[in-house]
C-alpha cells in the first residue's frame, strides 16, 4: 500500500472523529462554563427600581429596537446595593418592585432569572453524545479495515499483507471502458483492442429520485443481469481532499462494500502519470489489473491529432487484465468512475 493510500486511510477512518470531536469537545467545554456560572444557587433579594433608561440595538434580523436598562436597588443583610437589567421592551416605573437573584459569595452578582442549567446540561450532554458517535465510527472503521486486511491476507495464503506489483501492460489484454452516450439507452461498454464491445451497461431504467436499472450485458458469455444502482451519495465532515467518501448503492448495498465481498482492493498513484490517474486493483490479495483514466479517444491514442490524451471526466478508462473476470473489472471501474473517487480502498 503506497503512501497516498496509506493517507487515504487514515483520513477516511478518522473522518468522522476528526469532525465529530472537536465538535463534541467545544460543546462540553462552554456548558461546563456556563454550568459554573449558572446562578442556581443563587439568593432571592427584594429589588426597588429607581429608574429606566433607553438605548438602541440591533436585533438578530439586523432590525434597530429600542429597548430599556432597568436600576433597581436592593439589600443584602443590611448593606444596600445598586445594579440593573437590560433588555426590557418596555421601561419600569420607579418604585415598582422586582426579583433579584444574587450570589451569597458576590451580592454583587446578579440575575434576573433562577437558571437551572439546562442549556447547559444539554450541551454537555450533546457534546458526549458526539464524542461518542465519533469515537464508535472510528472504531467501527478500523475494525473494519482489520477484517478486509484479514480476508486479504488469508486468501493470499500470508501471514502479512501481500505487496501488490502490476504485471507488465504487454503481459496482459488491454481493455477500453466508455461512456456510450449516442444511444436511447445511454451507458457504459467494455471494448477490447480491436473495438469489439465484449460488455455492455446500458441504462434501461433512470429516475431522479430512487435507484436506476442497469442491464449488465457479457456478450461473450451471453449473461444478461439486471441491477438496481443508486445515485452517488458524497459524506463530507471536511474539505480534505483524501477524506471524500462517495459510494452508492449497487443492489441494495453500498457498492465498496460489494467489491470488497469479491476480494477487490485497490491502490491509487495520484502524482507519477499527471494528469493521469492510475489504479492498481487487486483480487484476494494477487495482482488483478491497472485501470488508468484516459481521454476520450482511446483508440486513436496514436493519431497525430491526438498524440496529447489528456483525461477528460471521468467516464474514460484503460484497463490491463488477464483475468477473464470482466464483471467484476467492469464493477470497478463503475465504482471509481460513478463516485469520482481519488484515493479508494
Amino acid at each position: 500500500m503506497n503512501i497516498e493510500n496509506k493517507l487515504g486511510r487514515f483520513f477516511r477512518t478518522t473522518g468522522v472523529l476528526r469532525f465529530f470531536g472537536p465538535v463534541g469537545l467545544i460543546l462540553i467545554i462552554m456548558g461546563s462554563v456556563m454550568l459554573a456560572l449558572t446562578p442556581n444557587k443563587y439568593d432571592t433579594a427584594e429589588g426597588t427600581v429607581t429608574h429606566s433608561e433607553a438605548y438602541t440595538e440591533y436585533d438578530t434580523d439586523n432590525v434597530l429596537q429600542e429597548y430599556y436598562e432597568v436600576f433597581f436597588a436592593y439589600t443584602v443583610d443590611g448593606k444596600n446595593y445598586t445594579n440593573s437589567f437590560q433588555g426590557y421592551t418596555e421601561p419600569v416605573n420607579k418604585g415598582e418592585k422586582i426579583t433579584v437573584y444574587y450570589d451569597p459569595d458576590d451580592p454583587q452578582a446578579v440575575s434576573n432569572s433562577k437558571n437551572t442549567g439546562i442549556i447547559s446540561i444539554a450541551m454537555i450532554g450533546l457534546g458526549a453524545a458526539s464524542l461518542l458517535f465519533a469515537i464508535l465510527s472510528t472504531v467501527r472503521s478500523v475494525r473494519k479495515l482489520k477484517e478486509m486486511d484479514e480476508q486479504i491476507k488469508t486468501a493470499a495464503g500470508t501471514s502479512e499483507l501481500p505487496e501488490i506489483i502490476p504485471l507488465p501492460k504487454e503481459e496482459l489484454t488491454e481493455y477500453y471502458v466508455s461512456f456510450d452516450g449516442q444511444h436511447l439507452k445511454p451507458g457504459y461498454i467494455v471494448e477490447d483492442a480491436a473495438r469489439n464491445v465484449i460488455f455492455e451497461a446500458p441504462m434501461t431504467k433512470n429516475a431522479l429520485v430512487g435507484s436506476r436499472i442497469f442491464t449488465f450485458r457479457d456478450n461473450r458469455r451471453g449473461s444478461v443481469y439486471e441491477h438496481e444502482v443508486g445515485h452517488t451519495t458524497t459524506s463530507t465532515y471536511n474539505n480534505e481532499f483524501f477524506s471524500t467518501n462517495s459510494w452508492f448503492s449497487f443492489d441494495g448495498r453500498n457498492i465498496w462494500d460489494v467489491l470488497h465481498d469479491r476480494g477487490i482492493r485497490i491502490a491509487t498513484d495520484l502524482h507519477s502519470r499527471f494528469p493521469v490517474v492510475e489504479y492498481t486493483v487487486s483480487k484476494d490479495g494477487r495482482f488483478f489489473a491497472t485501470v488508468e483514466t484516459s481521454g476520450r479517444f482511446v483508440h486513436e491514442e496514436d493519431a497525430a491529432q491526438h498524440k496529447v490524451n489528456i483525461p477528460v471526466g471521468s467516464y474514460y478508462f484503460r484497463c490491463w487484465t488477464d483475468s477473464e473476470d470482466i464483471e467484476t473489472l467492469f464493477l470497478t471501474v463503475f465504482a471509481i468512475s460513478e463516485t469520482e473517487q481519488a484515493v479508494v480502498e
